[in-house]
């Protein structure tokens, strides 16, 4: 164990994966994971790590890392990975095994550096697997996972950390060494790649005729990745000797809970307390955490909810005009079942979501289903 900044440990797990190309352009609060990448390139830990010029320009460097086949990074937050939707998809599309780690902060307008889920939930439909992790240790521990999905798979992956909460926070971290990541994650050796020798292309233009199923494809490839995620989940943390739920989802208190809360991400460590008080009081309550939010576990979280009470689903973004994402994803799990089924939005812009506030959200859970944000206070109208 060693006692470090969360940043800091996931730049050394990168390291200890090995990667060949490395491609950052530094934003808050993702920063200091791309300045501690760069200064272990410097120290000759690293074999690349290109500076770039926008994080358009590091996402398009990583896609062509990889494309030639080699083991690709990056790091990103926020407006950072708003410019790089559109190489997100062709990403995805082209069937690149990168794997980003996403510092979570909101979305201008209006400017905040601070936390929400709004920059990756609206990467949502891009066909990354999102993998939200609710600890430090658990993102450490996730990115060698992710590079072992991602290259099985061939498919891109994003570790999704809450800026500030996580990424800035000092604590006692495991980070697995080069050796021990060894016997989990092999050599990568792409079958398909560029190269002058044996001329192929990656992304062609697809005419009405071809570009549907290159998509059904795709999306029947993410579906399928579930039992994948949950397979090597399960083989790594018998090698690391932890483990987070099923890789999917983590159950806490919810087999005889009457109502439960689900949520994603560092907000599930107050859930967590809160459970415990109220656990203490005699009530039975729970929570269901969400890690795979892509692909989405329905299955799992259908039997997971079934039966219950009124169930609450807390998150930090939000689709204006709608329902919000998590919720609706929660709700079409549950469609054939008559489960109450509260919205909760709230968090936004770094605002802290309190064991007092879960408190509430349980209490409420008591009553007909809601669909209402998070408030501590009322914002002024002038």
């Amino acid at each position: 164990m060693e006692t470090m900044e969360g940043s800091k440990g996931v730049a050394d797990v990168v390291v200890n994966c090995e990667p060949d190309v490395v491609a950052c352009f530094p934003i808050t609060p993702s920063t200091h994971i791309a300045e501690d990448l760069n200064k272990a390139y410097m120290d000759g830990k690293l074999k690349t790590y290109v500076t770039v010029e926008s994080e358009f320009g590091a996402i398009s460097t990583i896609v062509g890392g990889s494309a030639a086949g080699a083991r690709s990074f990056s790091t990103t937050s926020s407006q950072g990975l708003a410019l790089m939707h559109e190489v997100i998809f062709a990403a995805a599309g082209i069937r690149l095994p990168l794997v980003m780690v996403v510092a979570n902060r909101s979305l201008s307008a209006p400017l905040s550096i601070w936390n929400d889920h709004q920059d990756t939930i609206s990467e949502r439909d891009s066909g990354w697997l999102q993998l939200y992790c609710e600890t430090n240790q658990e993102v450490i521990d996730t990115v060698p996972l992710a590079f072992r999905i991602a290259e099985e798979l061939m498919l891109p992956v994003m570790v999704c950390m809450d800026g500030f909460y996580l990424t800035h926070a000092v604590e006692q971290l495991d980070i697995p060494t080069k050796e021990v990541i060894r016997k989990f994650l092999p050599p990568y050796n792409p079958k398909i790649k560029l190269d002058p020798e044996n001329p192929i292309t990656l992304g062609v233009y697809a005419k009405p005729e071809h570009y549907q199923d290159f998509r059904n494809d795709l999306d029947d490839d993410v579906h399928a990745a579930r039992e994948k995620i949950k397979e090597r989940s399960k083989e790594w943390a018998n090698i690391i000797g932890r483990g987070y739920g099923d890789g999917l989802i983590e159950k806490y208190n919810t087999d005889d809970a009457e109502r439960v809360l689900v949520a994603m991400s560092s907000v599930c460590g107050n859930i967590k307390e809160a459970v415990d008080e109220l656990r203490a009081n005699g009530e039975k309550v729970g929570l269901l955490r969400i890690k795979s939010f892509r692909p989405f576990p329905y299955d799992e979280v259908k039997k997971a909810l079934t039966g219950k009470k009124h169930v609450g689903v807390v998150e930090k973004d939000m689709s204006a005009g709608a329902f919000p994402p998590l919720y609706v994803d929660v709700a079409s799990a549950l469609y054939s079942e008559t489960v109450p089924l509260s919205s909760f939005i709230g968090g936004l812009g770094g605002r802290d979501i309190t064991v007092n506030d879960i408190k509430e959200l349980f209490k409420k859970l008591e009553n007909e289903p809601v669909r209402e944000w998070i408030l501590k206070r009322e914002l002024p109208l002038k």
